[in-house]
């Protein structure tokens, strides 16, 4: 049997497994063309025989390597690229290079990245974008960050809650209560909401902060009609069909990130829906483009480019006993698409 140390080989791994030597390489790296039953055997294998970890260490053994590996659900939305420029500037300022990738709000997808920027042996591993409800879905990310981290890497991350690391904390719940809150108090009462993909935790979040605001005054959160769809601009612009068909009588439509709320706006112009005189909008982030949307967008505000530079912080920090957390606050944004509700027809 080989012993684990400097000396052990992915051969080794490869042999012990069963498989070939490109086949041991690719379920390491997480790369297609292995079966994931397959790809976890082999893991397995390279975990018994302490494969995995050495690498990092070997690596690591004089401080972080030059790379930050940076995952994100979303690159073309602006949310994930304002993180990611707080990011970068940090790591300029530390000499460091900065990986991105993508995982489309795809826990699988993430799991393949996370497994391959394991592989390149970076030094920093963050993660930005919502968790998943599913506790069972964030399991195997938390045990390979775990494994990353006791071999000496360093991990933060962006709005999840259940991974085990140093995290920044968006303001999400208190983000959506104010956004009812401000609805509100400008007398609607029949508000739609555009929710995003079921089973993200920020959408539940969000959502969850809307519903406590109407709960507050006195009404029903049961009053809200709710449409899920994707996360994006053309998932905005589907829960804006589906709202106006299903509930056409709302006053306002609240979606729950600014990307779906350019969509919901979109919908609404090309139906000649004024904007707030019919439907108000409100969004939630404050992309750099939502002060130049026509109208401008009524929004909350989260300090996005801060909030990658506060997850690199962290990472570059030295390890606590227990994971920190840094909440990031939040700021109403009042713009043109928010208005007094019309009066009944």
């Amino acid at each position: 049997m080989p012993r684990p140390g400097p000396r052990l080989r992915l051969a080794d791994v490869a042999a012990r497994a069963g498989v070939s030597l490109a086949t041991a390489s690719r379920a390491l790296a997480g790369r297609d063309g292995v079966s994931e039953e397959l790809a976890r055997h082999v893991r397995e294998v390279s975990r018994e025989l302490g494969y995995v970890a050495n690498p990092y260490a070997r690596t690591l053994a004089g401080g972080a390597t030059s790379t930050v590996g940076l995952i994100v659900h979303q690159i073309d939305d602006p949310y994930f690229s304002e993180i990611a420029s707080g990011v970068i500037e940090i790591a300029a300022a530390q000499g460091l290079l900065v990986q991105i990738a993508h995982s489309g709000r795809d826990p699988e997808n993430e799991l393949r990245q996370l497994r391959h920027l394991i592989a390149q042996r970076v030094g920093i591993i963050l993660i930005a974008g919502s968790g998943y409800d599913d506790p069972a879905v964030e399991a195997q990310a938390r045990d390979e960050l775990a494994g990353f981290q006791r071999g000496g890497g360093r991990v933060a991350v962006v709005g999840r809650h259940a991974l085990g690391v140093d995290a920044v904390v968006p303001d999400n719940e208190a983000g959506g209560r104010a956004l009812g809150a401000h609805l509100l108090s400008l007398g609607h009462r029949r508000i739609a909401v555009a929710a995003g993909t079921p089973g993200l935790t920020t959408v539940a979040d969000r959502l969850a902060g809307v519903a406590a605001a109407l709960a507050a005054a006195g009404h029903s959160p049961d009053a809200l009609s709710v449409v899920h769809s994707d996360f994006t601009r053309d998932g905005g612009r589907v829960a804006a069909e589906r709202i106006l068909g299903a509930y056409p009588d709302s006053t306002a439509i609240v979606a729950l990130n600014d990307a779906m709320a350019i969509g919901v706006l979109s919908v609404l112009r090309s139906r000649r829906i004024p904007v707030p005189d019919r439907i108000s909008v409100v969004g939630f982030d404050d992309v750099s483009v939502a002060a130049d949307l026509a109208p401008s967008l009524t929004t909350v505000r989260l300090p996005m480019t801060e909030m990658g530079r506060m997850a690199l912080q962290l990472a570059l920090k030295p390890r606590a006993t227990r994971p920190r957390r840094r909440s990031t606050g939040h700021t109403l944004i009042v713009r043109d698409s928010t208005g007094p509700a019309p009066a009944p027809a």
